[in-house]
């Protein structure tokens, strides 16, 4: 099975942790990354996102390891547009998470308007910090956890 899945991954957590390991349950992984262009865009919060090639190269050493557990096959490829490599035919499934799922349903859209067999969409749920909140990068990025879902000593507490 082809498996496709996207997103920024900046920094990388155990929630992106819980889509990789799905994704390569699955079969042979493309992960989209996406480009220093679209990025900004698909942030909730405006924050600042490490150039592509440093992204990249920090999701190929993720992915490596995954790939060796699994015995697959992976690559990464830029995403310069929102709904991105998974209406290429050569896909079987679309790994997303829960707030990404609406996007999924337009790639089988585009998919079907185009031809091609929709996707078997496969969400992961999202992984929850040790304070109950999910773990995110802005979270990350804020200081208010570690990419395992730990809140910082210094972080004030959630409400």
């Amino acid at each position: 099975m082809n498996v496709a899945l996207g997103g920024t991954f900046d920094p990388i957590h155990d929630g992106h942790r819980a889509l990789f390991e799905r994704a390569f349950e699955l079969g042979d992984v493309t992960v989209g990354l996406t480009s220093d262009d679209l990025a900004p865009q698909t942030r909730q919060e405006e924050r600042h996102v490490r150039p592509f090639a440093e992204r990249k190269r920090a999701l190929a050493d993720e992915l490596e390891r995954f790939a060796d557990e699994y015995g697959r096959d992976y690559e990464v490829r830029e995403l310069s547009e929102p709904t991105g490599i998974a209406v290429e035919p050569q896909f079987d499934a679309l790994v997303v998470s829960p707030e990404t799922e609406k996007g999924a349903e337009r790639v089988n859209e585009i998919r079907r308007e185009r031809g091609y067999d929709s996707l078997r969409i496969e969400v992961v749920p999202r992984v929850a910090a040790d304070d109950g909140g999910v773990i995110s990068s802005t979270r990350i990025v804020k200081g208010e956890i570690d990419e395992h879902g730990n809140v910082t000593p210094d972080a004030t507490p959630r409400e």
